[in-house]
């Protein structure tokens, strides 16, 4: 996977959302957010990113 893959973070921390946004963005990676499962599900639809990276434990769907 090469640097201009997008990633799917999905975290209900929005520190947590912000923080690995700036870092993955910092070495050339498109990002996508979604705090929740449900949320999560809609953008996997629209956006066919390439990684996901989520938290287990959240509120309405979790992991």
């Amino acid at each position: 996977m090469g640097a201009s893959a997008k990633i799917l973070v999905v975290d209900d921390d929005p520190d947590m959302r912000e923080a690995l946004q700036m870092i993955l963005e910092s070495v050339g990676y498109t990002v996508v957010m979604a705090e929740d499962g449900e949320k999560c599900l809609s953008k996997l639809k629209e956006e066919q990113p390439d990684l996901l990276i989520l938290d287990l434990l959240m509120p309405k769907m979790d992991g």
